[in-house]
């Protein structure tokens, strides 16, 4: 029989997805230069290949990911997706040419996405209401460890191993990618995809009760088959889902129009525009990981007390705040200090709210019949908007000043602030079942006038 500890150890097994996520997604940083001038590629064709060809095959990994976690289970999707992450590693480390190389970002690109669907999805269902906050906030707490991690790694590397130092920054990745495929065969499958798909009552009746040993697990069955016999003749696309799709759009959407990627992925180049020596950027990019990783565990201890949509406010004003600070810095011509104390400032505010809440937020608002395909549309939108932006980035920033660019991020958090005020329901200590109830309007509302329910 499995033990409680087993259960906590699986969802960090799974959520060690999320450190390959932010490795894979920031390592590219510190080879954005390097190959640029090694290949002497065009600014479109290097944000549009190189730099973005990964998100591209992100946004296929998200938009699908959700088919094999409902086909073949989380189990052996999480561990697919640490063979792609393997497979990314050395091809990008070993590439001749940036053709290759673009292919080889493409394959980690369905890997990231994929894991931003099926890490949260598992981690949702194999934990009990009170600690699920955490436990999925986890997965983005090992995101930006892993991105701390790549530019530790990226800064030591590019210190001491000389012109080829960028396909040992890449290559690295492939050591911790197939120690996660190995741990991650010794986890469960999730209670839920065994009751709805697999139809093994009694494997999920005893994980169930390692979960929640003091709840009624006869009831908790019954209520996880009700909640699919209530929706599962129902199109993802209809008036019963329409209120959890906005919910999850509009998060996603908020969450890149932050300019969140824009800073993580270009960092460097930034820093060069507010004056920062190049021989410093890299090291300067440092501190945004660290503070990255401690806002991310202040957010992983205030979730499930807080909850959900408090975090989300702390977050917007901390936004708004700091990304006009990044504006004022670059009109006013402050010193390159001042700049990196803004963005380390931005990044506290996405780790404390967006970043802690959003995996989290999306996993729990859509119902188990359809959970698999919502979360793939939130993550598929998050990962479209980080392309597009990754893409237009070089550009940008060759046409506009950072003081333009930061200004125009600021107001779409002015947006998001709106969002979270008018719209977005708290989802705090709710057993998955009890929010589909709380956020699916009845039969007699599909049948008249849709209505947002009550928040």
């Amino acid at each position: 029989m499995l033990k409680t500890k087993s259960i906590l150890l699986s969802s960090i097994v799974a959520s060690l997805a999320g450190f390959l996520f932010g490795f894979d997604t920031i390592v590219i940083s510190g080879a954005d230069r390097p190959i640029q001038l090694l290949w002497e590629t065009s600014d479109l064709f290097h944000g549009t290949f190189i730099m973005s060809m990964a998100l591209w095959g992100t946004v296929i990994g998200a938009l699908f990911g959700g088919i094999p976690c409902d086909k073949f289970g989380r189990k052996k999707t999480l561990f697919w997706i640490g063979i792609l992450y393997l497979l990314s590693a050395l091809g990008s480390a070993l590439a001749p040419d940036p053709y290759i190389f673009s292919f080889s970002r493409f394959i980690g690109g369905l890997g990231v996405g994929a894991s931003s669907v099926a890490a949260p999805i598992y981690i949702s269902e194999i934990t009990p209401p009170g600690s699920r906050g955490r436990l999925v906030a986890s997965y983005q707490f090992n995101i930006v460890f892993g991105i701390l991690v790549a530019f530790l790694s990226n800064y030591m590397i590019g210190e001491y191993f000389g012109d080829n130092s960028w396909r040992w920054m890449l290559g690295v990745e492939a050591l911790p990618a197939a120690i996660y495929s190995m741990l991650v065969i010794g986890v469960p499958e999730s209670p839920r995809w065994l009751t709805l798909k697999k139809k093994d009552e009694s494997a999920a009746r005893e994980l169930l009760s390692q979960l929640s040993p003091k709840e009624n697990i006869s009831e908790m069955m019954e209520a996880i088959k009700n909640s699919v016999s209530d929706t599962a003749q129902v199109s993802f696309f209809s008036k019963k889902f329409r209120f959890p799709i906005l919910l999850a759009f509009l998060l996603a959407f908020f969450n890149q129009l932050s300019g969140i990627n824009f800073v993580l992925y270009y960092a460097p180049r930034i820093f060069e525009q507010a004056g920062i020596a190049a021989s410093d950027v890299l090291g300067a990019s440092i501190p945004l990981g660290i503070v990255n990783l401690l806002f991310t565990l202040l957010g992983m201890y205030l979730i499930d007390k807080v909850g959900r949509k408090q975090l989300m406010y702390y977050g917007s004003f901390g936004y708004i705040l700091s990304l006009l600070g990044v504006s004022w810095a670059f009109y006013t011509g402050a010193e390159g200090v001042m700049v990196v104390a803004f963005v380390s400032a931005f990044i506290a505010s996405h780790a404390i709210g967006q970043g802690a809440v959003i995996w989290v937020f999306i996993s729990e608002i859509f119902p188990n019949s359809v959970r698999d395909y919502g979360m793939s549309l939130g993550s598929g939108t998050h990962w479209i908007f980080a392309a597009i932006i990754t893409l237009v980035t070089p550009t940008v920033l060759a046409n506009f000043s950072g003081g333009t660019i930061f200004a125009f991020f600021a107001g779409m958090m002015v947006l998001q602030l709106l969002f979270v005020w008018g719209l977005m329901p708290e989802t705090k200590n709710k057993s998955l079942e009890e929010l589909e109830k709380e956020l699916l309007p009845d039969d007699a509302e599909i049948t008249g006038a849709w209505e947002q329910p009550e928040i």
